[in-house]
């Protein structure tokens, strides 16, 4: 019996307007689940239809149906609470009886999308459509998502990196990065020249790394991931030698720098040079960059 209350009394579809003809992403849900999500820009409108089926030919009798276009926080350690930061709604149809298919159509004109979707590690922010039939009893709800891309301008001014380091009278190395600032597909172009080497350097390398934070203090917490590692020197240098650095941003799976997220939280890009010397005894010095989006053609 009480399988018969908590069924579902409905189908429900959910379909975005001209979803077909725009690129798409695959997102990770939960249980293994992937689906496969449009992607909207800022000022994009989102219009759609929403068709429910009642079930068995049976009678529905609801309080009012409606749709909502929700774009959301949602932190990992702190489940259930979703910081909604856009949430507009319109009613499709007044309190009544169904008793065969109906469609709805929807329509957000022009929606302001501030933030540029992300599933990160302890933080996602999505943006969803949502069909909600109010009953006395449950209410009965279907979500779509949608994936939201940023665009910014490229900046005006893009120092390069230049800096020194090393362990005095030990190691003293300079490197040069062409530019502080990347686009998605950019190639990050560098130098590395040895100025002084009195220990036996194995092998050096470059890594990306993300840094995720999310909370304020003193609840924040820091996530690091490695998004990409390769040798770009196998042997012992010698001074005056110059290591050329080259790396093609476009296939690693890189999000913009995003910094302080609606307050909830930010991801930072960096970039991680490595010596080992033959006792194993690494040496690191780590740069921050900034990632953006442009345009794609």
């Amino acid at each position: 019996m009480a399988a018969y209350f908590f069924a579902q009394p409905v189908d429900i579809d959910l379909k975005l307007e001209g979803e077909e003809g725009r690129k798409q992403v695959e997102l990770k849900l939960e249980k293994e689940r992937r689906e496969s999500a449009p992607i909207y820009y800022d000022g994009d409108s989102i219009s759609g239809q929403a068709t429910v089926r009642v079930r068995d030919g049976k009678k529905l009798t609801h309080d009012g149906i409606k749709i909502e276009f929700i774009g959301s926080i949602e932190l990992f350690y702190d489940r259930g609470h979703h910081h909604e930061f856009l949430s507009l709604s319109q009613e499709l149809a007044a309190p009544g009886e169904m008793r065969q298919a109906q469609t709805f159509d929807f329509n957000f004109k022009n929606v302001e999308k501030q933030y540029e979707s992300y599933q990160g590690i302890n933080v996602k922010l999505r943006y969803f459509v949502r069909l909600t039939i109010s009953r006395r009893l449950a209410d009965v709800t279907k979500e779509r998502e949608l994936w939201v891309h940023s665009y910014r301008m490229p900046p005006d001014i893009n120092n390069s990196i230049k800096m020194e380091v090393g362990i005095e009278d030990c190691l003293h190395i300079e490197f040069e990065y062409n530019k502080s600032k990347y686009h998605l597909k950019d190639v990050i172009v560098g130098k590395i020249y040895f100025l002084l080497v009195r220990i036996k350097i194995k092998h050096m390398e470059l890594s990306i790394i993300r840094r995720e934070t999310t909370g304020a203090v003193p609840n924040q917490y820091n996530e690091s991931e490695t998004i990409t590692k390769f040798e770009i020197m196998d042997g012992a240098p010698v001074r005056g030698e110059t290591i050329p650095i080259r790396l093609f941003l476009g296939g690693f799976e890189l999000t913009p720098t995003f910094r302080d997220v609606n307050k909830k939280f930010s991801t930072r890009y960096y970039l991680n040079l490595v010596l080992i010397d033959e006792e194993n005894r690494r040496y690191f010095k780590q740069q921050e960059i900034t990632i953006y989006r442009i345009p794609e053609n």
